[in-house]
């Protein structure tokens, strides 16, 4: 399997990406922030084609119109784009543009395809040095901010109280989850991006309460679906996107049973310590 480059750059790009979604995962749960990422993802679609529409890189326009969107919403407020009636707006309008993008155009089909189901078969070795430089980056920054953003992210009216740069901290989590969307939609594509983004992450806090273990059992989940998809889809020419999905998935009902065990079971081990 190893013998083809296209297998190489796929194990290298993927397991580099899904370590940084399991970890920038923990804070999209813990921040309440599942649909923005969600939102990204239809918002970089129509970057995308909008793109294509112009004559550059799909990629290129994805991430722009995912930074642009971080910052618009970092202004706004999240609380504010939190509601209900924001999201379904924003979603609705940019998928329109998308839609109105991609039917003027006619001209690389492919990579919104591409990008709208996941490719990660595709990834050329250039791609894999931008994936790794910018998933680098995105843990650097959070490496730097860790204290903060656990502070704010896990007791938000504490860090207020202490006076910490609280919008300032909530633009740059956007910002960098806006980047950390750009690069896993080439794993599993803008439907699907944030399967990585926020079901490993929801599986570890079913199995632990620390946030250093959460980070860490978040990225080892992310990193088995990514793994053992590339493995089966390889041997079975199943699509990849689909299989790291289902075990993403597979692995989150795993944790919710044990979550559900391990509760049933407390109170009977305490009244057995009595």
């Amino acid at each position: 399997m190893f013998q083809f480059d296209f297998m190489q750059h796929a194990f290298i790009a993927g397991t580099i990406v899904a370590i940084m979604c399991g970890v920038i995962g923990v804070y999209v749960i813990a921040r309440n922030s599942s649909f923005i990422a969600h939102t990204f993802s239809h918002i970089g679609f129509s970057g995308s084609a909008f793109a294509v529409y112009m004559g550059f890189s799909p990629l290129n326009g994805f991430l722009l119109f995912t930074v642009a969107s971080a910052l618009a919403i970092g202004q706004m407020g999240v609380k504010v784009f939190r509601r209900e009636v924001s999201i379904s707006v924003v979603l609705s309008v940019f998928l329109g543009l998308g839609l109105l993008f991609l039917s003027l155009s006619t001209k690389n089909a492919n990579s919104m395809t591409s990008l709208l189901f996941g490719n990660i078969l595709g990834i050329s070795s250039s791609e894999v040095w931008q994936i790794s430089l910018l998933s680098v980056l995105v843990l650097l920054l959070l490496t730097l901010g860790y204290k903060m953003l656990n502070f704010d992210s896990f007791d938000p009216v504490g860090a207020q109280a202490a006076g910490l740069p609280v919008r300032f901290i909530s633009i740059c989590f956007l910002l960098l989850l806006a980047v950390a969307t750009t690069e896993a939609s080439q794993m599993v594509g803008a439907l699907l991006v944030f399967t990585l983004m926020t079901t490993p992450a929801a599986a570890a806090r079913n199995l632990t309460n620390s946030i250093g273990r959460m980070i860490c059992i978040s990225s080892l989940i992310a990193l088995i679906g990514v793994w053992v998809g590339l493995v089966v889809g390889y041997y079975t020419n199943l699509p990849i996107s689909f299989l790291i999905t289902a075990i993403e998935g597979l692995l989150y009902f795993v944790s919710l049973g044990w979550k559900s065990l391990h509760e049933r079971m407390k109170p009977i081990e305490e009244a057995t310590t009595v």
